[in-house]
This record gives structure tokens, C-alpha cells and sequence, in this order.
């Protein structure tokens, strides 16, 4: 069965990027969310396998956004991997606390980006 992937972010070319790299080299199917909101509608929806969440988004950002789906029954159990540029001593304090399936760093080799979440997921390509 193809794995479903949530990219999360608010940035288009990011998001188009990422939605390229899985499907193409990973053969997933994404669901692409610029927000939050959109987040959650999808997510409650259910059949997402994963969820590739950035950080740094207006209204509600990713910390806030992964407490809201940790809450809710049906999304508390998708791995979630951070996508994001925020690397700073007190973020990487922060995602130690949160039950993350992984960390990316921005920016990223969209050639290898598939591989990395596979790893991260135990996967296979």
C-alpha cells in the first residue's frame, strides 16, 4: 500500500518541492496544507501515514499545531518529522521534548529527502 504524506507548510515552492521529491523518487502520494488549519481538517480526516511539519508559520505555528494533533485521537498516533530552518539551542531543546519521529534541517537535498524520511520512519524505499 502507497504510504500518504501531510507536507506542512506555508511557503508554496517549499511545499512543491517536497510534494516533487516524495512522489517522484519516494513513489508517495502527499497532501500538501499552508496552514494549520488545513493541517488539522486533513489530518482528521484520517489515512495520512506521516506528516512533514514546519516550524516557523503565521497563525499557528508548528509547536502549537503538533500539541493540537497529539490531542486528537485519530492524528496523535502519525509520525511526525520537523522540516524546518529553526535550529537554535532553545528549538533543539524544545523538539527533544516532543515525541518527534525526526528532525530535517532547511535547507535540504530534495534528492536525498525521501531516503531521509524513510530512515527516519524505518521505511522501505
Amino acid at each position: 500500500m502507497t504510504k500518504r504524506i501531510l507536507i506542512v507548510d506555508d511557503e508554496d515552492d517549499i511545499r512543491d518541492i517536497v510534494q516533487a521529491a516524495l512522489e517522484d523518487l519516494g513513489g508517495w502520494q502527499t497532501l500538501g496544507a499552508a496552514s494549520g488549519v488545513e493541517a488539522l481538517r486533513l489530518a482528521k480526516q484520517g489515512a495520512i501515514d506521516a506528516i512533514l511539519l514546519d516550524i516557523s508559520m503565521p497563525d499557528m505555528d508548528g509547536f502549537e499545531l503538533f500539541e493540537q494533533l497529539q490531542a486528537i485521537p485519530t492524528s496523535q498516533s502519525i509520525p511526525v518529522i520537523v522540516l524546518t530552518s529553526k535550529v537554535l539551542a532553545r528549538d533543539r531543546t524544545r523538539f527533544a521534548t516532543l515525541n518527534l519521529a525526526g528532525l530535517i534541517t532547511k535547507p535540504f537535498n530534495p534528492l536525498t529527502l525521501a531516503q531521509q524520511i524513510a530512515t527516519l520512519l524505518h521505511w522501505a524505499l
